[in-house]
Formats: C-alpha cells, sequence, structure tokens
C-alpha cells in the first residue's frame, strides 16, 4: 500500500485486515520501489500523488523488472491520467473515494490473473530439479529450502539456462534498477544459491560463471 496520507494508509489497513493479507506500507516512491523489490508483494496499491515520485514513475520503474499487479489509486479522475497509469503497465485504475466492497472484488480479480498462468517447466540436470510452478527444488533427491530470493534469482537462471546472463541484466531483474551496478550484492546472492545446491560450491557445477560478464546455468 502506497500513499503519503497516512489516514488513507489506516483506512486501507482496517478495510484489508481480514486476516487475508499481509499489509506492507510505503509512504513515498523511493521507498514503495524498495518494499517492492525486498518484500516481493502479491500486490500493490499505489496512489499517483507522491511527494518525492509521480506514481505513473514507480510503475515504470517496476515494470522494468516485475510483472507484480498494480492497481491505482487516485484521485485524479480525468481520462489521460487513466490512460498514462495503464500503459505505463498498471493493472487496474480506481478513483479515490472509493468503496471497500468495490477495492477488495478489484484485488480479487487481479490476483486472479496473476495466479492463473501458463504452467511452466521443470528444469531437471545433472541432479538439480527445479520445478517453476510448484516452487520446488530438488538436489540429488533432497528438496533444499531457498529464501524468496535465492529462488527468485534461480528461477531466471532456469528461465535463460543455458545462456549467458550479465550482471547487470540479472541485478535489474531481481532487485531493480537502482541496484544495476551492486555486483557485491549478487556475487554474495549466488555464493549463497551455490551453498544449497552445488556439491561442491567452490568447484560450481551447476552456475558457472564468465568471467566479466556474468553467469550461466548450465543445461546439459
Amino acid at each position: 500500500m502506497v500513499d503519503d496520507e497516512s489516514s488513507i494508509l489506516r483506512f486501507l489497513s482496517s478495510a484489508l485486515d481480514t486476516g487475508e493479507f499481509s499489509l506492507h506500507q510505503a509512504d513515498n516512491g523511493h521507498a514503495a520501489l524498495a518494499a517492492a523489490a525486498g518484500v516481493r508483494p502479491d500486490i500493490i496499491l499505489l496512489d499517483l500523488g507522491l511527494p518525492d515520485l509521480d506514481g505513473v514513475e514507480v510503475i515504470r520503474r517496476i515494470r522494468e523488472w516485475s510483472q507484480v499487479p498494480i492497481i491505482v489509486l487516485s484521485v485524479r479522475d480525468g481520462e489521460d491520467n487513466k490512460v498514462e497509469a495503464l500503459d505505463a503497465g498498471a493493472d487496474d485504475y480506481l478513483i479515490k473515494p472509493f468503496s471497500v466492497a468495490e477495492l477488495q472484488a478489484r484485488i480479487r480479480v487481479s490476483l486472479r490473473r496473476s495466479l492463473h498462468q501458463v504452467p511452466e517447466p521443470l528444469f531437471n540436470c545433472c541432479g538439480l530439479e527445479v520445478d517453476l510452478t510448484y516452487r520446488r527444488v530438488v538436489v540429488r533427491g533432497d528438496e533444499v529450502q531457498l529464501t524468496p530470493t535465492e529462488y527468485d534469482l534461480l528461477r531466471l537462471l532456469v528461465s535463460h539456462a543455458g545462456k549467458v546472463l550479465t550482471h547487470g541484466h540479472i541485478l535489474k531483474q531481481i532487485w531493480g534498477t537502482a541496484y544495476a551496478e551492486q555486483q557485491n550484492v549478487l556475487r554474495v546472492n549466488i555464493s549463497n544459491l551455490r551453498q544449497k545446491i552445488e556439491e561442491d560450491p567452490s568447484r560450481p557445477r551447476h552456475i558457472v560463471t564468465e568471467l566479466g560478464v556474468g553467469y550461466r546455468l548450465k543445461s546439459d
């Protein structure tokens, strides 16, 4: 929930505090971008009139690396405003004031759309099995537990198995454009992931380093 008015955040918290959701709040655009990368929400409720970044710019930046559903909640009721937000990547647009019932219905619709996607394939190579549909990772017959960031990193590599992904591309896809130059963040997370999926992390056979370029997941 992204809004700079504390009264709106309290209203949204009260309306959605049904036990069905875990709620996270941000009161400006930069905090929203950080939360989108760190919290990995299932859906974002976004006001456009933020004190630091316009909400449309927040949408554009999130859409550079994520397809998380975004519902705009705004007093801007002009057609141009709606078109601009939707063109930037918003999934829905609700004008303030709105009813709780309508907001809840819009959330349900957006979540249904995001959850009912085409099942993704099973990756299986050299003792590493990754089921992207059920978020299951098995190493030499044993299921391993990954953190959300480790899983997202492995999923990205699996989705491009056999191909070299540059440091900048991985950082942008996993952490957002603000981290595009933070290669140390990537090295630490690759190291942590290797500790869990490699038989000998010092001599990795799955995640191969392409010196000076990035990483590649072996597919054969």
